[in-house]
């Protein structure tokens, strides 16, 4: 059943509506828990459209097994994903940094403010992101350190690469995810692929994830895949940043998520016009090359790649 969660006047007879696809038993027992997916805060991050296609389409197919609620809500933010903008268009806003919101507040912080109203209650909730233009993800959990011990062991079923625990500190209090798991709200942060485009093949991996969690929760009673184990990272110095130390051209010759020794090439910063070799760009320790420059122009500094440093 879709349903409106805001509908908020805008200039010119025009309504701002973010709406959600309530999926719920058509028959037999109903275990009364409920499982929330949220995509398209930011507008360029399209990955989720891609996973709540694919979890209402299975859903459909084998109503028999739902036993649950599963909410789908695929487009939080869509004057931004109708305009293939980040924020919110017109405020230059990130809409991810209004939570929890404020239904006495201004037109954006009300309807942040209504978004987490509708999502209080849930048993679980995914917040799909995609990375940026610029850099490709495998799909991982990132988790604020806070939250963990109430987050992990959901995260180690939903399927993905690669689970990252953030110091407090790195984490706003101002998003969705922070804003909902201090309402007792369990949320996991999903961040996978590349902005402005679908992976289907994450796409796929998230959504056997969506449905092991599922199952878990007595939502989904239907056979399920087995799932991936992830890496997993919680210290500090575990993550190696590789940055440009030039301005050019970056070639990348390592597939995303490839396994590397220290040394390894992972690409070179190249300058066209005169057809230099400005730079190689090697890999500092062994471990997986989770995050990769997609688009090739960097200036000096710019992040080239991340390795989640293998375990001594």
């Amino acid at each position: 059943m879709i349903q409106t969660v805001a509908s908020i006047p805008l200039p010119v007879f025009e309504n701002l509506v973010i709406q959600k696809n309530r999926l719920t038993p058509t028959g037999g027992q109903d275990c009364g828990k409920r499982i929330s997916i949220v995509t398209g805060i930011h507008g360029d991050e399209l990955e989720g459209q891609y996973v709540c296609y694919q979890v209402n389409r299975r859903i459909a197919a084998h109503p028999e097994y739902l036993a649950g609620t599963v909410d789908l809500y695929p487009a939080m933010n869509p004057l931004g994903i109708d305009s293939i903008t980040r924020g919110i268009p017109g405020f230059d806003l990130d809409m991810n940094r209004l939570f929890p919101g404020s239904r006495d507040g201004a037109m954006t912080e009300d309807m942040a403010a209504r978004i987490m109203e509708d999502l209080l209650g849930s048993d679980l909730c995914l917040d799909i992101h995609a990375s940026n233009i610029y850099l490709t993800e495998l799909p991982q959990i990132r988790i604020n350190e806070l939250f963990r011990d109430r987050l992990m062991d959901y995260a180690k079923l939903a399927n993905v690469d690669f689970i990252w625990v953030h110091g407090a500190s790195t984490v706003l209090e101002s998003t969705l995810a922070h804003s909902l798991n201090s309402r007792d709200v369990p949320t996991l942060v999903v961040e996978m692929g590349v902005g402005m485009r679908l992976t289907p093949a994450y796409g796929d991996q998230l959504t056997e994830g969506i449905f092991r969690l599922m199952a878990e929760l007595g939502i989904w009673t239907g056979p399920v895949a087995p799932v991936r184990t992830p890496l997993i990272s919680e210290e500090n110095d575990a993550i190696c940043y590789l940055n440009a130390p030039v301005s050019g051209i970056f070639l990348k010759e390592q597939p995303h998520g490839a396994t590397l020794s220290a040394g390894d090439r992972i690409g070179s910063v190249v300058n066209p016009l005169t057809g230099q070799l400005l730079r190689e760009i090697t890999a500092p320790a062994d471990g997986l090359l989770f995050t990769i420059r997609e688009y090739p122009v960097v200036d000096e500094g710019s992040l080239l790649a991340r390795i989640r440093k293998k375990a001594k």
